[in-house]
Parts: C-alpha cells; sequence; structure tokens
C-alpha cells in the first residue's frame, strides 16, 4: 500500500539521481568564499561585539552556531534531494513565504528595528522573511517558467502579464517593510529567469520602463529615498547627516591602498563607518587588505558565478537550468549591489554581501540554495560526465 501524506517526505525517490559526483570547483570555490567570510567577519565585528558584549567574538561564533553550522546540514539536504522534488512543493512554499512576509506587520510577532519591520521574532531566533522570499519565489518561477514553455511565455496575456502581477505582489509586500535592496535583487533576478526562459525583449524594455515610473514614484512617497539618491551623488555635501555611510565607506576603501593596513588594523570599524561587519564589511577588507583583497573577493565571487552558469548550461532539464540561473544570479547581483554601493557606484542600498556578511538567515537561506545547485550538478554529471 502506497505511504501517503507527510510520510512521502522520507520517500527514497526524492534522493533519485543524487548518487553523481558533484561539481568538484564550484563545491571548492563555495568553501573557500565561507572560510574566507568567516575570518573577514571576525575582524570586521570584533570592535562592536565587544562593546555590546565585552568579548571580541561574539558576531563570528554567533554566525558559526547558528548559521554556517546548520548551513552544512541545510546545504547537505539540498546537495541530496532531487532538485525536480521542489516542483511539487514550489507553490505552498511560495503561499507560505508571502503569509510570513504580511506576519512582520503583526504587533508581538514582527520585530521593528528603525522603522523597518522585516524580522519575525522567535524567541531566541529572528527570521527575516524576505530572505527566505528570495529562494522560494526562484522556485515558482522556474516551475512556471519550465512548465508554460517560449510560446506561452512570449504572449503578453498568459506570459507577461501574470509574471509582472506575481513579481508586483511580492514587491509590494518587501516594499512595505521597506526593504528596496532586497525588492531590487528579486526584481532583477526575476527579469534575468524570465529573459533565459524565453521572453520578448519588447516585453522586457516595456517593465523596465514600468519599472523606472514605479521607482520615481517610491522617491515621491517618501522624501528618504531621494536623499539617499543625493547621497549617491554628491555624499560631500552633508558627510556628517545623510552622506556620512557613503563617505565612510569611501573613507575605508581608499585607505586601504594596494595591500591594506593590516589584517584587524581597520580603524573605520571603530565607530566611523556604520554597519561594519554587514552592509559595509567590503569596505573593511577593502581598508584591512586593499586593492589586491579586494580584487581578490571579486574573482572569487565571479569564479563561483561563472562555474555556476556553467552548470546551469550542462542542466538535464529547462527547470534545473532555469534553477541555477536564478541562484547564481540572485548572488552575483545582490553581490554587486552590495560592492556597488560601497564603492558609490549605486546608491546605498542596504543589502548584505552574500556568504560574507553576518545574518543567520541569509546564510542559511543562501547555503540551501548552493546544495540546490549541487543537486543539479549530480545529475549534470552523472548524465553527461565532467568536464
Amino acid at each position: 500500500m502506497p505511504r501517503k501524506g507527510l510520510a512521502r517526505i522520507f520517500d527514497y525517490r526524492i534522493f533519485k539521481g543524487s548518487q553523481g559526483k558533484p561539481d568538484r570547483m564550484f563545491v571548492g570555490l563555495f568553501l573557500l568564499i565561507i572560510v574566507f567570510g568567516m575570518i573577514v567577519l571576525s575582524s570586521a565585528s570584533a570592535f562592536v561585539s565587544y562593546r555590546w558584549y565585552g568579548n571580541t567574538t561574539y558576531f563570528v561564533i554567533h554566525q558559526l552556531l547558528y548559521g554556517f553550522l546548520p548551513g552544512l546540514g541545510v546545504l547537505y539536504i539540498g546537495s541530496k534531494i532531487d532538485y525536480h522534488v521542489w516542483k511539487k512543493f514550489a507553490f505552498p512554499i511560495l503561499v507560505a513565504t508571502i503569509v510570513l512576509l504580511i506576519a512582520v506587520f503583526i504587533p508581538g510577532l514582527g520585530l521593528e528595528k528603525n522603522g523597518a519591520h522585516r524580522w519575525i521574532h522567535l524567541g531566541a531566533f529572528t527570521v527575516q522573511p524576505s530572505e527566505i522570499a528570495k529562494l522560494t519565489f526562484l522556485l515558482y518561477l522556474a516551475t512556471w517558467f519550465s512548465s508554460k514553455g517560449k510560446k506561452h511565455l512570449k504572449n503578453f496575456s498568459y506570459g507577461f502579464l501574470p509574471f509582472i502581477v506575481l513579481l508586483g505582489v511580492m514587491g509590494g509586500l518587501i516594499i512595505l517593510q521597506p526593504d528596496m535592496g532586497t525588492m531590487g535583487v528579486i526584481v532583477m533576478m526575476s527579469f534575468v529567469m524570465f529573459f533565459n526562459a524565453g521572453a520578448k525583449l519588447s516585453h522586457l524594455l516595456l517593465a523596465f520602463l514600468g519599472g523606472l515610473g514605479a521607482v520615481a514614484l517610491l522617491v515621491k512617497l517618501e522624501p528618504y529615498r531621494l536623499n539617499r539618491l543625493t547621497t549617491y551623488l554628491h555624499p560631500e555635501l552633508d558627510i556628517h547627516g545623510v552622506g556620512y555611510h557613503v563617505y565612510q565607506a569611501l573613507v575605508a576603501v581608499g585607505s586601504g591602498g594596494l595591500f591594506g593596513r593590516g589584517f584587524g588594523h581597520s580603524r573605520q570599524k571603530f565607530d566611523y563607518l556604520p554597519e561594519p561587519f554587514t552592509d559595509s564589511i567590503f569596505a573593511i577588507i577593502s581598508e584591512e587588505m586593499g586593492l589586491f583583497g579586494a580584487l581578490c573577493t571579486i574573482s572569487l565571487l565571479l569564479a563561483f558565478a561563472f562555474r555556476g552558469f556553467t552548470i546551469a548550461r550542462r542542466a538535464p532539464d529547462e527547470f534545473g537550468r532555469l534553477l541555477v540561473i536564478g541562484v547564481m544570479s540572485w548572488v552575483i547581483l545582490q553581490a554587486f549591489v552590495n560592492i556597488g554601493a560601497m564603492l558609490k557606484l549605486i546608491p546605498l542600498t542596504g543589502i548584505p554581501l552574500p556568504f560574507i556578511s553576518y545574518g543567520g538567515s541569509a546564510l542559511l537561506v543562501s547555503m540551501f540554495a548552493v546544495g540546490i545547485v549541487i543537486n543539479v550538478s549530480r545529475q549534470s554529471m552523472k548524465e553527461g560526465g565532467a568536464e
């Protein structure tokens, strides 16, 4: 008699195709980035950790115990479960994510920090649903795009319009928190997936123009967003006010020189640069390790992304291809939005550097996503052989 309900989650068939060898270069690059991130975090968080908790290792230990070690577990699970299983759960998982995005506004459950409603308080833990949304939304998009086919996706009514409505719902819930940076990453990731699934260029151009209009409206509704744009253009006009963060980030990057001040010798982390171990950690890398360290960090992320897109090219089917494209575009776009903000190439967004910045929810979700990519590589290698 066949097993039903929750018992099916233990069905051996969910591990179908997971016995092939993973892409070792991809795994190696990922582990290198993770270890590098923990080392950098130990320095970037030391001062704030001592000031708040009386020791210099609080944040790095917290990241290790509640992010990295559980992350290894979810990475292993993601790498072993046949990625096709996520097709069955994509819609209910997306619905659950929408519920979580709404729950951040419930008094007593949602946690407010500096006017932002981005977290759910669960005793000793906090969960950031917008981080979960990056993965669950791309799972649903990959499922939907691969089932529709290019012909339907090119159709305005059956492809483009539903995509825009769904993206509007997700983006709207995140912008209410407000979290412009995360919304921007999700929007860019979604368009990369839509393009690779076979969308019409005219539809993408229409959406781009509509997005510019939406950004203009958001700036008009909330004046602080205009201040961020002004700060991006001319941070020197108010270096003690709205331009302070950008100015201090540039000081940190510029003072690093070619090889930096030396590991652990940052001056900006001593209460000058805001968020030195989260949003601004790339500026600390640049200050302590110089241009050399900054270029090594960027090179590692680029090599990781390139290897990920190679896995997407070899994927056994359209669903796997789009799944990997979604994960890798999310990681690399978020990385360069973060880095671009520290270098004054784009306005400040307040999003972390993937795998390196402090943040348990972000690390857990991203490691699970990497596990799914590894599973796709297992099946690619099994069917096509290693190159």
